[in-house]
């Protein structure tokens, strides 16, 4: 019996010690940044599973909302209403792809990378709209020189 209560004691430390480490980013959604206009301000964030991710609203009309087609598989996504700052917790390691839905097609895109993942091939081959598809290739490029 000892045994099992020490053993439920070190279980919860671990779980609380996980949680604790756990750090929230700051991605900023603004009109005009160093990136040119539509831009979320990290474009590019390196996290770990636990961690979560902000968006902060800086200027009206943006939003932050997953794209599937740059999402792991059975990853339900989130939709943030139109200026609404928003939270999100990545658990599982991957790649994630976020727009602003308004202005997707003017590049208002990041991509988001939770541990160890590595850039799957259906990432480069999909053709996301107008800008935003520059910008995910000069993303990508720079993924590849780290």
């Amino acid at each position: 019996m000892k045994c099992v209560k020490q053993s439920l004691q070190i279980l919860c430390l671990l779980a609380f010690t996980s949680t604790a480490f756990a750090q929230t980013y700051e991605v900023l959604m603004k009109n005009r940044g160093t990136g040119g206009p539509m831009v979320y301000e990290p474009d590019y964030l390196a996290i770990q599973p636990g961690d979560s991710v902000k968006f902060i609203r800086k200027h009206k009309s943006h939003n932050a909302a997953s794209i599937a087609e740059l999402s792991p598989a059975g990853y339900p996504g989130f939709i943030g209403k139109i200026d609404e700052e928003i939270e999100v917790k990545y658990d599982n390691a991957g790649f994630y792809g976020i727009k602003c839905s308004p202005h997707y097609a003017q590049g208002m895109i990041m991509l988001i990378k939770v541990g160890d993942a590595v850039l799957p091939d259906s990432y480069r081959a999909f053709k996301a709209p107008g800008l935003a598809d520059k910008r995910f290739q000069e993303i990508y490029t720079r993924i590849d020189k780290q």
